[in-house]
């Protein structure tokens, strides 16, 4: 059996689901390339929208290229945009190219390389947008959570640039609450996008965080998710710092990687 593989959703054949590891990576719509199945998709394309006026073209680096949802998201609202995305999974790259190629008027530029050695090289105050998605056999691999692969991050968004990430975790947080806490000593402003029983462990699953310089567009984030199909909270400010208090940053050093999915959860 394949490990990595596209299937045709059952009611809608050209929207295709990424397996990995019998687990749904990302899902794509060949003729809707702003549909976002996945629901962290759906919250990171949030801050897509609220981060800069409508339409305006957007430099974007996506660690961690997946299906290129995110890529082709980017692509269609925000036409004209630069974006880089960088891959360690050649199969994966062949993948999208055979079976879910990028229409002809999206450009993104695909780097096969480890996205901590990619941000390192890349050059500084380069990318307004930084967007991490990286997983291995469904996990978050440690090397891209610590205060020192932060630090880079930051040296590579231009000022007033935000930065992404998709984390997962559940039960006592172990993985989730260090690596927030590093992306508090990196950045002034920082916020969470999750479910309520993912955030106090009941169930594994998604976290969303966000961070920058300047102030996060936290109205808008917290309007998109009330009204989304499946709602989460924004916690940011005094409420996170309360989350993550006694949690110790995450270094080089000390990282982990984030915990595996059960192996009765499909999609998270």
């Amino acid at each position: 059996m394949n490990t990595l593989r596209f299937d045709a959703d059952s009611d809608r054949p050209r929207l295709l689901h990424l397996i990995a590891d019998e687990v749904v990576q990302a899902s794509i719509d060949l003729d809707d390339p702003t549909y976002l199945d996945a629901e962290y998709m759906q919250r990171i394309s949030y801050l897509v929208d609220a981060m800069a006026e409508p339409a305006r073209p957007l430099r974007v680096l996506h660690l961690g290229a997946g299906a290129l949802a995110m890529a082709r998201y980017v692509a269609t609202t925000r036409p004209g945009s630069y974006q880089q995305a960088v891959e360690t999974n050649d199969e994966l790259v062949e993948l999208v190219r055979a079976r879910a190629p990028l229409p002809r008027r999206v450009k993104v530029k695909i780097r096969r390389a480890d996205a901590r050695e990619a941000l390192e090289a890349a050059p500084e105050a380069s990318y307004e947008l930084i967007i991490t998605d990286v997983y291995d056999k469904a996990r978050v691999p440690a090397h891209v959570t610590s205060i020192e692969f932060l630090r880079q991050a930051h040296r590579v968004l231009r000022p007033g640039g935000h930065y992404a990430v998709n984390l997962c975790d559940g039960g006592q947080m172990r993985f989730l609450k260090p690596a927030l806490a590093a992306m508090g000593e990196v950045w002034e402003h920082v916020a969470v996008l999750a479910e309520s029983a993912v955030l106090r462990g009941r169930r594994f699953g998604n976290v969303v965080a966000v961070a920058a310089d300047a102030e996060l567009p936290i109205a808008a984030l917290r309007k998109k998710c009330a009204g989304a199909p499946f709602p989460c909270r924004v916690v940011t400010g005094t409420e996170l710092a309360a989350y993550v208090a006694g949690a110790v940053p995450v270094t080089d050093e000390s990282a982990i990687p984030s915990p595996p999915p059960p192996a009765s959860l499909r999609s998270f």
